[in-house]
C-alpha cells in the first residue's frame, strides 16, 4: 500500500463552496478524492506536452460513407501505420454518417500528427484526437 501524506489547502469561502458542488456533482466520496484527480490530471497535461511522452490516442472520426475513397484513406493511414495503430471500430449514425474511433499508441508527437492527418481528410465532419499517457 503507498503511503499517504496529510496536506493542508487554504481557500476563499466562495471557491471552497464552488469545489464542493463540483466534488457532489462528480460523485467523488470527498474532496481528497477530487484533489488527487485533479493533480493526476494536471500531471499528465505537462507529460502530455512533450512530444516523446508514451501515450495512446483516441481519434474520433464522423464522415459520409458515400464520400468517395473516405474509407479507404482511413484504412490506408492505419495500415502504414501498422506499430502505431491499436485497433478501430466503425459505427453506422444512420444512412448517411459513420463514426470511425481509431485507437493509437506511441510518443505523443507522432500520434497527434497521425490523428491530425485522419481528422483533416477531405469528407471528415468532425473529428477530434484525445490523448492520455499510457501507464508504466
Amino acid at each position: 500500500m503507498k503511503q499517504v501524506q496529510r496536506i493542508g489547502v487554504s481557500l476563499e469561502t466562495e471557491l471552497l463552496s464552488e469545489f464542493d458542488e463540483l466534488v457532489a456533482e462528480q460523485g467523488y466520496h470527498n474532496r481528497s478524492e477530487a484533489i488527487r484527480d485533479l493533480i493526476r490530471n494536471r500531471l499528465t497535461a505537462e507529460q502530455l506536452a512533450h512530444p516523446d511522452t508514451r501515450a495512446v490516442a483516441a481519434v474520433f472520426v464522423v464522415y459520409d460513407h458515400h464520400r468517395p475513397q473516405l474509407a479507404q484513406k482511413l484504412i490506408r493511414l492505419q495500415h502504414s501505420h501498422l506499430l502505431k495503430t491499436i485497433s478501430s471500430m466503425h459505427l453506422h449514425l444512420d444512412h448517411h454518417n459513420c463514426l470511425e474511433v481509431i485507437l493509437l499508441r506511441g510518443k505523443v508527437g507522432d500520434i497527434t500528427k497521425l490523428g491530425d492527418n485522419i481528422v483533416s481528410l477531405k469528407g471528415v465532419k468532425l473529428g477530434r484526437v484525445n490523448l492520455i499517457t499510457a501507464a508504466e
